[in-house]
């Protein structure tokens, strides 16, 4: 029997118009220590980001999306937060901001291979 794991995760949202307070998810990263695990994945569905707001501004989103991968997998393109240990780079990316691009609030759970664990939630929660 495979031993289980504590997990964290949030959803990635994309926020238009913040004083809506609408949102849409377009990714999950989650971070399981005990396997060294920090990743995220993200899908931008056009269509669904334009009946949102017709002025968001696709092109900037992606490099925004983009810039939280990079900072996930600890690439150099990502700047000095993605030079950060793993635990940290994960609570940077969840921080609470302001901005186009937030995270939810960051749920617990337990997982035996945090890969397929974080295949299912981008499944539930975007797909």
């Amino acid at each position: 029997m495979q031993e289980s794991h504590v997990f964290e995760y949030a959803t990635i949202r994309v926020v238009p118009r913040m004083e809506r307070e609408e949102f849409l998810n377009v990714g999950v990263v989650l971070y399981c220590p005990k396997q060294k695990f920090l990743q995220a994945m993200i899908l931008i569905d056009e269509d669904k980001l334009a009946a949102f707001s017709s002025k968001l501004d696709i092109e900037q989103l992606e490099k925004n999306l983009c810039a939280f991968e990079q900072i996930c997998n600890g690439d150099k393109e990502g700047g000095p937060i993605a030079t950060l240990d793993i635990a940290s780079r994960f609570r940077w990316l969840t921080a609470t901001r302001s901005t186009i691009v937030q995270a939810s609030k960051v749920h617990p759970g337990l997982c035996n291979d945090a890969l397929k664990t974080l295949n299912r939630l981008f499944n539930q929660l975007v797909v």
